[in-house]
């Protein structure tokens, strides 16, 4: 696994909506998206719904002595607006750098958001995941993440239909 200098995360700020617009637009894959590709006008990628207190940015350098950059971020959210369940967060994107991966960028999103979940005072954490998505499947389920369901042809991509895979893990106090 490649190092990558000066690996930091921190809250988004209004000022990271060039550079998080530019990465979720490459970062765009059939693995898991279910949305059509981004084309142009963009739309913002803050807006009502999506404000930046929602996400968690990763920053590192590309190389020693480079300066930082937005290598990916995490979106942590309430799953609804329900009190009945608002010991919940939800992780509802990740999105991390091509020139970033295979360096632990997303295990230390998916550990981020699990501890920032457990600030806001959620003990509980839920995601949902392609059943395709490989990748992301086995690193949620080695952060602690079990598969709690499946809905079986959920989404109807390139033609064939995919399961998607809901999966959650309990937030043990720091």
């Amino acid at each position: 696994m490649p190092a990558l200098p000066l690996i930091a995360v921190r809250p988004a700020a209004p000022a990271d909506e060039a550079e998080l617009a530019e990465l979720d637009r490459s970062t765009w894959s059939t693995l898991h998206a279910v949305l059509p590709r981004p084309t142009p006008p963009y739309g913002p990628f803050f807006e009502e719904g999506h404000p930046p207190e929602d996400f968690l940015v990763a920053e590192a350098a590309e190389a020693e002595g480079g300066a930082p950059r937005v290598a990916g971020y995490v979106r942590v959210v309430p799953p609804t607006p329900l009190a009945s369940n608002a010991h919940v967060r939800q992780i509802r994107g990740l999105a991390v750098a091509g020139w970033a991966r295979g360096a632990g960028v997303g295990r230390l999103l998916v550990r981020a958001a699990c501890d920032e979940a457990r600030r806001r005072g959620a003990n509980r954490i839920t995601l949902r995941v392609l059943a395709h998505n490989e990748p992301a499947r086995a690193l949620y389920a080695s952060e602690g993440f079990a598969v709690e369901g499946v809905l079986p042809g959920e989404f109807f991509l390139n033609g064939r239909y995919v399961d998607d895979v809901c999966m959650g893990r309990s937030l043990d106090p720091a």
